[in-house]
């Protein structure tokens, strides 16, 4: 493991926004599960999550542009996360959070109906179909989305994967969850909002690249 790594896993214990819980700690309880307005945020403003958050670029950018809303980012990988929560540090952002864990432990960290909206940005396509419950819109993914948001939230798709869209679009349909917006092609659709506006790394190398964007808003059938 390179130094900068470590030096970056060690920075980020020392962020007063940064969150990473031992086993433990998920044993006997999260501490902030249920209390994240109450106890952490100090307002009762929406929650929205950002899954495999990466450097964090587009929590940070929504929770710049939305100070009357709350955000948090969760991933595994500790040193790139790191960036998001150097910055936030630095800008003494107080509507941002980073949570390092698996996400198929979300529902170890919060409550029931806590959430509001959540964003899947560029996760793994795991493109084999024996990997496909791993995918982060697959049934029992968003049976832990269910959970946790309330009764009207809203999930968001944003991929280059057109087959991890293709895949979504086909969950959604089999379990009647309902669509509000679906696009598999981003930046010719006409949509102009935070979807465009905010990008992440990797939305933009594969921008670069000259890839189409697949992107879905959805609600959850309980």
């Amino acid at each position: 493991m390179g130094k900068n790594k470590l030096a970056r896993f060690a920075e980020n214990l020392t962020f007063d926004n940064f969150f990473q819980p031992n086993y433990e700690d998920i044993k006997n309880g999260f501490v902030l599960k249920g209390k994240w307005r109450s106890d952490f945020f100090k307002n009762n403003n929406p929650i929205i999550l950002e899954l495999g958050c990466g450097k964090g670029e587009y929590s940070v950018g929504l929770a710049k542009r939305y100070p009357d809303k709350n955000f948090i980012g969760i991933d595994i990988k500790g040193a790139r996360m790191w960036r998001g929560c150097k910055t936030s540090s630095d800008d003494n952002m107080k509507n941002i959070a980073f949570l390092r864990t698996r996400i198929e432990l979300i529902e170890f960290y919060f409550e029931e109906h806590e959430i509001d909206e959540i964003w899947v940005t560029f996760p793994d396509p795991q493109p084999r179909r024996i990997k496909e419950n791993k995918r982060l819109t697959s049934p029992p993914f968003l049976a832990r989305y269910a959970n946790i948001l309330k009764e009207d939230g809203i999930v968001h798709l944003k991929t280059d994967a057109f087959i991890l869209y293709l895949y979504t679009l086909e969950v959604i349909e089999e379990y009647k969850h309902k669509i509000l917006v679906s696009t598999d092609n981003l930046y010719q659709s006409g949509i102009e909002d935070d979807v465009i506006e905010i990008q992440t790394f990797y939305e933009q190398m594969f921008l670069e690249q000259g890839k189409r964007i697949n992107y879905l808003k959805f609600q959850l059938n309980r």
